[in-house]
């Protein structure tokens, strides 16, 4: 892999980085200004659902379009939206109209930009080296996600919104230099018979992977939106407290990347992806009940856990079909876990402000456990009904 084929691993981070800042960031105004995990709650969902609707669309133009172009748009009209924001407050426009304005334009950019972003990165890296790649590219995505409550809490705090945004702006615009310097040479194309062993296309069914995929959104975004409520809302601590916390849980996606080859190896990504799934909804149950000590090290373990279930399903799901087909199916997952977040934000949004975000928590976890559950034994299922039809043409070719 060439230096310049890395340069997509900053530019992730940063769009990722970018992204999350601006959500995060508006999420901590409206719990200042109102303090509801409703209204939390509904930001994310205005920017799930765009998302959920457009990305099976925008993932069959990724395979027919120049997909570092469409990255790079995404990245330039991104840096725009977010702009849109700080000027809108120094014009005095309305607060709240003006975030959920925002934060929607981007969603619909996101919708476009993860699927470009799975079929470039499966169009220029190779096949050999694709699950090393996702490792360290899933934790470009994953700590930019985390980091961005480190970043935008303590610039909120001590900067305030508009100096905050209008740097948010700034990382989108950087991302689109970095992978205009990637390049426009492709290496040639590979089809699934071409794969190596260890990255060639098992025979397991889009569908339940697609629900693993989106269980790792479901669980990210409202784990973001519950966790503001808690420290901020309900601790009330700040929001450079909301930071340190993120930055732990960086941390362990860190740790996720550096152990992920092993344990890849050892115990293959459909059982890593199920596993980690499983044992970091137990974790979700704990991490509102201690304190923010327990918290940060019960969020490092979740991190570390989730990160490499997160991983592995996206190493899963990317060679799963054809490389024509990746930004199709990375659509489809795409819009298929955002519509699910939209479903569990409602729920567990509606119970918190009944209850308080300990019930928030054990909610996500209990529609966690579920969703993984039901995709693994919908891919044992397929699996099993795949081997008896190879074993009846067998004997029929006997």
């Amino acid at each position: 892999m060439t230096s310049r084929l890395r340069l997509l691993l900053p530019a992730a981070f940063i769009t990722s980085l970018g992204n999350n800042i601006q959500l995060l960031g508006a999420a901590l105004l409206l719990v200042r200004a109102h303090g509801s995990m409703l209204d939390v709650g509904w930001l994310f969902i205005a920017v799930a659902v765009p998302q959920a609707v457009l990305s099976p669309y925008f993932g069959r133009l990724a395979d027919r379009f120049d997909r570092r172009r469409l990255w790079v748009a995404c990245d330039l009209v991104s840096a725009a939206a977010a702009l849109a924001l700080p000027i809108g407050l120094a014009l005095g426009v309305s607060q709240q109209p003006l975030v959920y304005a925002t934060n929607f334009a981007l969603a619909v950019i996101a919708a476009q930009f993860t699927p470009a972003s799975a079929a470039l990165i499966r169009e220029r890296i190779p096949a050999a080296q694709l699950r090393r790649f996702n490792a360290h590219y899933e934790i470009a995505l994953q700590c930019g996600m985390l980091l961005s409550a480190s970043v935008g809490g303590v610039a909120l705090q001590y900067f305030g919104p508009k100096p905050l945004f209008t740097f948010n702006a700034l990382t989108f615009a950087i991302s689109a230099v970095l992978v205009l310097r990637v390049g426009s040479r492709r290496r040639p194309v590979e089809s699934l018979e071409e794969l190596p062993q260890a990255t060639r296309r098992t025979g397991l069914p889009l569908a339940p992977l697609a629900l693993l995929f989106g269980q790792g959104l479901v669980v990210v975004t409202v784990f973001n939106a519950l966790l503001p409520v808690l420290l901020v809302g309900e601790w009330h601590r700040g929001p450079a407290v909301l930071g340190v916390v993120d930055a732990v849980g960086g941390a362990g996606f860190l740790l996720a990347a550096a152990v992920y080859r092993r344990s890849a190896l050892r115990f293959g990504d459909l059982r890593l992806a199920v596993g980690g799934f499983l044992l970091c909804t137990g974790l979700l149950v704990l991490q509102p009940l201690f304190g923010v000590p327990a918290l940060m090290g019960l969020v490092l373990v979740g991190a570390f856990v989730f990160g490499q279930a997160r991983i592995a399903t996206r190493s899963l799901l990317m060679t799963s079909v054809d490389e024509s087909r990746v930004g199709h199916a990375f659509g489809v997952a795409n819009g298929y876990g955002l519509t699910a977040t939209v479903a569990v934000m409602l729920v567990a949004s509606v119970v918190t402000n009944h209850t308080d975000t300990r019930y928030g928590f054990a909610t996500l976890s209990a529609i966690s456990v579920v969703s993984a559950t039901v995709a693994a034994v919908w891919i044992r299922q397929r699996r099993t009904a795949t081997h008896a039809e190879v074993v009846d043409i067998d004997r029929a070719a006997a």
